[in-house]
């Protein structure tokens, strides 16, 4: 019963969620070949919305170095899109950690999180991570809010 629901769900949602990776990786490429950072720029952790309908909800992350994404958690699958890559220790509300790698201009596929745990997001390296999230609504729980 909840494969079909699940299978249902998401063949209704993969039309949308490709059109926006294609767009995510269109205003990505088109961003990096004419914008110039002010090598002063400081820049900061944070999430910004970029789309949302009533299948995806989608955000720019960006984790810049010693400065960790407060303690969240997914309820929905997502798909990331590194803008730029790096690796993020992810530290679990008990403690636990874990190491993920994101490559420039890879996309990867994440499940929702386990129930009630919640995690955070650090950057050791020298350079900030942003990623595009494209995060599927009503397949794995309760909406999450970036």
């Amino acid at each position: 019963m909840h494969t079909r629901i699940f299978t249902a769900a998401v063949r209704g949602v993969i039309p949308a969620v490709v059109s926006v990776l294609t767009a995510a990786v269109l205003v990505s490429a088109c961003g990096q070949a004419g914008e110039r950072a002010e090598p002063d720029a400081e820049v900061t952790t944070g999430r910004t919305p970029q789309f949302e309908n009533e299948h995806v909800q989608v955000w720019k992350s960006v984790i810049a170095p010693n400065q960790p994404l407060e303690m969240h958690r997914h309820d929905n699958p997502r798909a990331i899109i590194a803008l730029k890559g790096g690796t993020l220790t992810v530290v679990s509300d008990a403690g636990e950690r874990r190491d993920m790698t994101w490559e420039t201009g890879r996309a990867y596929w994440l499940d929702a999180d386990p129930p009630g745990e919640l995690h955070g997001d650090v950057n050791q390296g020298s350079e900030p991570v942003e990623v595009i999230v494209v995060q599927l609504k009503g397949v794995g729980g309760t909406p999450d809010t970036p």
